[in-house]
């Protein structure tokens, strides 16, 4: 027996700031259907996915919380299991980078990387950005903030060392050059041969001292490895690399990857750094790195910030697994970002999965049942359209199988659908309702109704990859077992004498208006309940006439520039628009509650007919509007911030 060829693929490991949303889920899905669809062709498949959980964010959300960066990573981690389980993934492994072995392994490459000149110790001096734990100097940054994520960078300067980037920039330049498919789709290859290999690599700070939730450099303890060596490194000290040479069977079987699969804003990392870490450790580099595009929220990424966030969960419990997978593979492109409304996701159900697959399945199983008890009839002599029909089916998998070796999941789904489509039509063609008129049509009635199964059965062993709850439905509906992609190769495997099983719709329809009305229930239910427990301030028993109050003037004020008043740990000095087109100052003792960089650029709402007043030396013109509750012991508070929108100066009444 031939042994069966390995096929490695992973996705990027999910950071544990928080609950993965929709977008993040995307990922393992689209790896799962890849891992899938790769068994039914033969391979011997290892499936690597898993959490990344060290860093300086990581710190900041636990210390912030009250629990240990640990509990923090555990509670998340936990979280992405239970969503990636609940979208039904085969994954092989999931990994966790908290696991000691990992860091171990972590810290003897460092070592090794130290001891063999590609590290050097020095200090870093620039711009970092938190969120994407990333360093830029300068001149990278975009509109003096993240070039990758658009937030503001923060001034670091700290003892650091670093990776000499540029020894193997020529190398790996030459590899890409040499192995064209390495880095897809085109688009993203262009970017980084354009912006970051051509204009010439740094060295990379792979260090940070400024905190200490991450993997210890082991000779110089004060030094915690940089997130990304740390967590890149997953994809071979999991799969069995040792440091030492002393590799395992499984590492020398499965590497290197076949594929990375991973989201499109982290290229960067996974084809410049990761193949310059590996070519300076002598190992392989991976065949190919996909940087999938993102999902968006009518036209927006996903923030919570912007309040779009969806989670695949809830997702799940609103419309289905299946229906969840179809959509999010089904609607992305292989390369353009794609977007996702609930009105979409619905009118895809009942369309394509209600209307053309389910529909098919239901007619044909309820017409074998009530024309011929269920029985699937041996077919006859067939004519034109029979051909017609069968000609799609058997071309139906190897143009499936072409899409999927280009990782066109969506194009590959497509025609699955075309054979499907073809399968309606044949039944408006051969009307068999109006063939079981007439007993002597019977024998042309059960050749119509076993080319409809047989074509079903060919869709719904391809749809296993995609749809594998709703595969296993459709076969166990026309009695027959998942014979995988071989089983395609003739028309007419379907066993004539046996019984189909009982029809089950498999996928119904959803009144648009009525699911609507449904989801936002069910959204403001979930609000309600994740809103914290809180100890609202009495409200003030002296009333306030109306004239007084109305001598109050509010207006909608820009935030141009914030920034901590110098010998105070309370006060934030803003410089703010108020449309008259002269500057308004004013002092607000809110530092403890905000960061001044994540205030520029918002609408707030303040007092501006107030007597100017001294604080701390500086003169305060209004007062700015917050509400102020108590939660858990603990006073919190929040600027009252309104829709962008309204200009500087609007009179709020």
């Amino acid at each position: 027996m031939t042994a069966k060829k390995p096929y490695y693929i992973s996705t990027a490991i999910a950071y544990t700031s928080a609950k993965p949303h929709i977008g993040n889920t995307y990922e393992i899905v689209l790896a799962d259907a890849i891992a899938r669809y790769k068994r039914q062709e033969g391979y011997d498949v290892y499936f690597q996915t898993g959490t990344d959980e060290h860093g300086q964010k990581i710190q900041q959300k636990a210390e912030a919380a009250g629990i240990t960066p640990q509990q923090h990573v555990d509670n998340v981690a936990g979280q992405i299991k239970d969503i990636w389980d609940l979208m039904n993934t085969t994954y092989d492994r999931f990994v966790r980078t908290s696991d000691p072995e990992h860091k171990t392994k972590v810290q003897k490459i460092f070592k090794r990387l130290y001891e063999q000149g590609d590290i050097y110790k020095g200090k870093y001096t620039g711009k970092y950005c938190t969120p994407c734990e990333s360093f830029w100097t300068e001149s990278q940054l975009k509109d003096g903030k993240c070039p990758d994520c658009g937030r503001e960078c923060v001034d670091a300067e700290e003892e650091a060392y670093f990776f000499k980037m540029s020894k193997y920039a020529d190398r790996l330049m030459q590899h890409i050059e040499e192995h064209p498919e390495f880095i897809q789709p085109e688009s993203r290859k262009n970017e980084m041969v354009n912006n970051f290999l051509k204009p010439g690599l740094q060295d990379l700070c792979v260090s940070r001292t400024s905190f200490t939730w991450g993997v210890q450099v082991d000779f110089d303890p004060k030094h915690v490895v940089y997130v990304w060596l740390d967590a890149l490194s997953n994809y071979i000290t999991f799969s069995g690399y040792d440091p030492d040479g002393n590799h395992e069977p499984h590492y020398n079987k499965f590497w290197p990857a076949d594929l990375h699969l991973i989201g499109k804003d982290i290229v960067r990392f996974h084809t410049i750094y990761w193949p310059i870490f590996l070519m300076a450790l002598g190992e392989e580099l991976p065949k190919q790195v996909f940087g999938h595009p993102w999902l968006l929220v009518k036209g927006d990424k996903m923030s919570k910030s912007l309040g779009n966030v969806i989670y695949a969960d809830d997702l799940v419990e609103m419309f289905g697994v299946d229906a969840v997978r179809y959509f999010v593979l089904h609607e992305m492109p292989f390369a353009a970002d794609g977007i996702m409304t609930y009105e979409l996701i619905i009118e895809r159900i009942n369309s394509e999965l209600a209307n053309i697959l389910g529909n098919l399945v239901n007619r044909t199983v309820a017409m074998d049942n009530k024309y011929f008890g269920g029985k699937i009839c041996a077919p006859n002599t067939p004519d034109e359209l029979d051909e017609e029909l069968k000609a799609v089916a058997l071309a139906m998998p190897g143009k499936v199988a072409e899409k999927m070796a280009e990782l066109k999941v969506a194009d590959a789904i497509d025609e699955i659908f075309v054979l499907l489509r073809r399968a309606n039509k044949y039944i408006d063609e051969t009307a068999p309702w109006a063939l079981a008129k007439d007993e002597a049509n019977y024998p042309r009635l059960g050749t119509v109704l076993y080319n409809l199964l047989e074509s079903i059965r060919f869709a719904a062993v391809s749809l296993a990859p995609f749809l594998p709850e709703t595969s296993e439905k459709i076969l166990k509906q026309i009695n027959c077992e998942n014979g995988g992609l071989e089983s395609l190769a003739n028309f007419g495997v379907l066993e004539a004498g046996k019984n189909v099983g009982a029809g089950e719709i498999l996928f119904a329809r959803l009144d648009m208006e009525k699911k609507l009305a449904e989801i936002d229930a069910f959204n403001a239910e979930k609000a309600k309940a994740a809103l914290p427990a809180v100890e609202i301030e009495p409200y003030a028993e002296e009333p306030v006439d109306f004239d007084t109050f109305c001598k109050s003037d509010f207006r909608a004020v820009k935030v141009k520039a914030c920034q901590p008043v110098k010998k105070s740990d309370k006060l934030l000095q803003f410089t703010l628009d108020d449309g008259t087109g002269v500057d308004r100052q004013i002092l607000s003792g809110i530092a403890k509650f905000y960061k001044p960089e994540d205030l520029i650029g918002k609408t707030l709402v303040a007092i501006t007919n107030l007597p100017p007043r001294k604080m701390m030396g500086k003169e305060s013109c209004g007062m700015l509007i917050s509400a102020v509750h108590t939660e858990k012991g603990e006073e919190k508070l929040n600027l009252l911030m309104v829709d962008d929108a309204i200009p500087a100066g609007a009179k709020l009444c």
